[in-house]
């Protein structure tokens, strides 16, 4: 795997992000247009309505499974970040951290974390201002 940086961290999956939002975006556009014709001609309402809610109901799915993955790796790595922290210091990180700054800060090496975590909470940081103040990046592979 390439080595991973501030620059290249974000995480995309081809298949969900660019092949089945659009499929799924295009499905509903085209649910639309056909109840609109159909509409306008008069014929086969029902069966275009059950279109368009079937295809909202699948970018809703869509919306809600990567969702729900992402809030489950969150509780995750807040788990994770707060056992580094109190192996690394000997007490729990600080409990105004939101949850995007301790996202963040699962990016930074042992050696930064404590002083890290401490300017953040103090300092009200946002999550990309974490990432940039991060000297030693510590790799994530596994987010999804």
């Amino acid at each position: 795997m390439k080595e991973q940086n501030y620059q290249n961290h974000t995480r995309m999956h081809p298949l969900y992000h660019y092949v089945l939002s659009v499929l799924v975006l295009g499905a509903l556009v085209t649910a639309i247009v056909n109840l609109f014709r159909a509409i306008n001609s008069d014929e086969q309402v029902l069966t275009a309505t059950t279109l368009v809610l079937l295809a909202a109901a699948l970018l809703i799915t869509m919306a809600l499974v990567r969702l729900y993955a992402l809030k489950a790796q969150d509780r995750a790595i807040r788990a994770e970040e707060s056992l580094r922290h109190y192996v690394l210091t000997g007490k729990l990180p600080n409990p105004s951290l939101t949850m995007g700054q301790i996202v963040a800060l699962r990016f930074a090496s042992d050696s930064e974390l404590p002083a890290l975590c401490e300017k953040a909470a103090a300092e009200g940081m946002k999550p990309d201002d974490i990432k940039k103040a991060i000297e030693q990046w510590k790799a994530d592979y596994n987010r999804i």
